[in-house]
């Protein structure tokens, strides 16, 4: 038995009506959280929708002790992300934690890419994101508490054909540092989570393949379960950490950071030329020493430390 538990603690977790999200739903239920499945329940490019994965995990949860209920809101409209709170808040009378996973991909990339590739990431992913942690923000202030995990991948590094999820997973970054600076000394934790598992989202779409994806266990290691327990610690009140990214699965736990090099400084910093740039290459991408900010303006107060 864990000594972490979520008694009285009130989990949405998007995207969970299969996969890695059905393995934080679990993972949250058992642990005691009241937890509010959410799916649109669509197929992998984000098309359709399906109340019945959401329905499934939630009887799960339910059968095995836990409580849970089921939302088959579309978070990526406003209105949808605000449904999916509200279902939290009107059914258990809080919201502590939000899981943000429900995603999308659509294969594709330069030339061939198209805007619309770029847009139906960017919705679903991003807006997703945006438009449910917006509807919990006022409540997880009014209690001064709220966990807040968004997902990014590994797929931000980049494939010749997910430009579109690469730029919306990236992106998350950017949304955790603001989010976190938004929250300042609130008690919100606002972290990341780039999953390693194999689901069915995790290789290029074809005829019947979603269904068939379901129906067959991953490889040994490669299990949703094996990403639960980063996510669950990263929703969990002794988590004091924000705005950090860590990767799971396959037994292994790490972080992942953005650094900044120290760089070269011109002898006169009023002056600066091509050359300067050129015969300082190996200075300027010397990693010894780097340093991983915070926010924008502890970055800039490294970078701008010789005006001082």
């Amino acid at each position: 038995m864990s000594r972490f538990n979520f008694d009285g603690r009130v989990a949405v977790v998007t995207g969970a009506g299969r996969g890695i999200g059905r393995a934080y739903a679990h993972l949250l239920g058992e642990l005691g959280a009241s937890v509010v499945v959410n799916d649109l329940g669509g197929t992998t490019e984000g098309t359709g929708a399906d109340l019945a994965p959401a329905e499934s995990v939630a009887r799960e949860i339910t059968d095995a002790g836990g409580t849970a209920i089921a939302d088959g809101s579309d978070v990526s409209t406003v209105s949808g992300g605000k449904a999916a709170i509200d279902a939290a808040v009107n059914q258990f009378g809080r919201v502590d934690i939000l899981v943000n996973n429900a995603g999308n991909v659509i294969f594709g990339g330069l030339p061939d890419v198209d805007l619309d590739n770029i847009e139906s990431h960017l919705a679903v992913h991003v807006k997703g994101s945006f438009n449910t942690t917006r509807a919990a923000w006022p409540h997880m202030l009014a209690q001064n508490y709220g966990r807040v995990v968004l997902t990014t991948s590994t797929g931000m590094f980049g494939l010749s054909d997910n430009l579109g999820y690469a730029i919306a997973k990236a992106s998350m970054i950017g949304m955790a540092n603001s989010m976190t600076i938004s929250a300042g000394d609130s008690n919100i934790k606002i972290n990341l989570i780039a999953p390693n598992a194999m689901t069915r989202m995790g290789a290029k779409p074809s005829k019947g393949m979603d269904s068939l994806r379901e129906q067959q266990p991953p490889p040994q290691g490669m299990e949703p379960d094996l990403v639960a327990p980063m996510v669950a610690y990263l929703s969990h009140e002794e988590c004091t950490v924000s705005s950090e990214l860590y990767v799971a699965g396959a037994g292994r736990f790490a972080r992942i950071f953005v650094g900044a090099t120290q760089g070269y400084l011109t002898p006169d910093p009023t002056k600066a030329s091509i050359d300067d740039v050129a015969d300082n290459w190996a200075a300027i991408n010397d990693e010894a020493g780097y340093y991983v900010p915070t926010s924008l303006m502890d970055w800039a107060g490294h970078y701008m430390a010789h005006r001082r």
